[in-house]
């Protein structure tokens, strides 16, 4: 027999007491998820008690809007539509700072020159307000006016009033229901708004500011005869209505761009068949 005996000949012999085995070692549980993540409740979703009474529609995070509650997206690929938001949802308030930020980057952004190229290509097609004249001069006036009128109303509409009356100037969309539904949703936020602290009130904003924007533009840089109170609500008028008109695309731009883009997918992922 070796001197050096191994582990199976310390083995217990012919009915002698085992040796105690050696305590298990005990791992700790696994860790427990925390109470704040397992316990959370679901978010409540704000109510919008406008003239429709309607809830806006809770949505994923949009990677097309910012950290500060403003959007990065654009119109048909190309307008700016900055102060649409889709996720209408605990997003904090804008800043005075804020508001008048996001005004000058949509009316001061490039594809506002062919935009209002266009406009005043439109205007000098159907000669509206002659005072202006035709020929060069004439578009070169036209172009003026329509940057002018878009920019003071942009203004005035989605920054100076909203920072005075503590308005938000942002669009929240609806985003379900049926198509007329959600049409008069959006046609009429140019009558209901939110306040600043999340309550629904009467536009002051919207009104206020396009007829503020009117009266500046008609009685300083427009034609003096067409300097009256007709042709000033004649303008007040056309841009409330064009604003009404905006708000209805805006609601549904994201389903025209979730078409678009299902389209292009499958144009995309269409097999082409060469000839050889």
């Amino acid at each position: 027999m070796s001197v050096f005996s191994t582990a199976q000949d310390s083995a217990p012999q012919n009915g002698s007491n085992p040796a105690p085995a050696a305590p298990q070692q005990q791992t700790a549980p696994p860790a427990q998820p925390s109470s704040s993540t397992s316990q959370q409740t679901p978010t409540e979703k704000e109510k919008d008690q406008g003239v429709l009474g309607e809830t806006v529609q809770q949505k994923p995070s949009d990677t097309s809007q910012t950290s500060s509650g403003t959007s990065k997206d654009r119109l048909f690929y190309a307008l700016p539509n900055f102060l649409t938001v889709q996720n209408g949802t605990n997003l904090p308030p804008l800043t005075v700072k804020q508001k008048f930020a996001v005004v000058f980057r949509g009316s001061f952004d490039y594809v506002q020159i062919p935009w209002y190229a266009f406009l005043a290509g439109l205007s000098q097609a159907e000669n509206s307000e002659p005072g202006y004249g035709q020929g060069a001069e004439g578009y070169g006036k036209r172009y003026g006016s329509a940057a002018a009128d878009g920019t003071i109303e942009n203004f005035l509409v989605g920054a100076v009033l909203p920072s005075m009356l503590h308005q938000d100037p942002r669009f929240f969309q609806l985003g379900h229901g049926k198509f007329i539904h959600r049409a008069l949703y959006a046609g009429s936020r140019t009558i209901i708004t939110r306040s600043d602290s999340g309550h629904s009130q009467f536009n002051f904003s919207e009104v206020g500011g396009g007829a503020a924007a009117a009266f500046i533009s008609t009685y300083s840089y427009h034609p003096s005869a067409d300097r009256t109170v007709t042709n000033t609500m004649s303008v007040w008028g056309t841009q409330f209505g064009y604003d009404t008109l905006t708000l209805v695309i805006k609601e549904f731009w994201p389903d025209i761009r979730r078409k678009l883009s299902h389209k292009h997918d499958a144009a995309a992922a269409t097999p082409i068949n060469e000839n050889r």
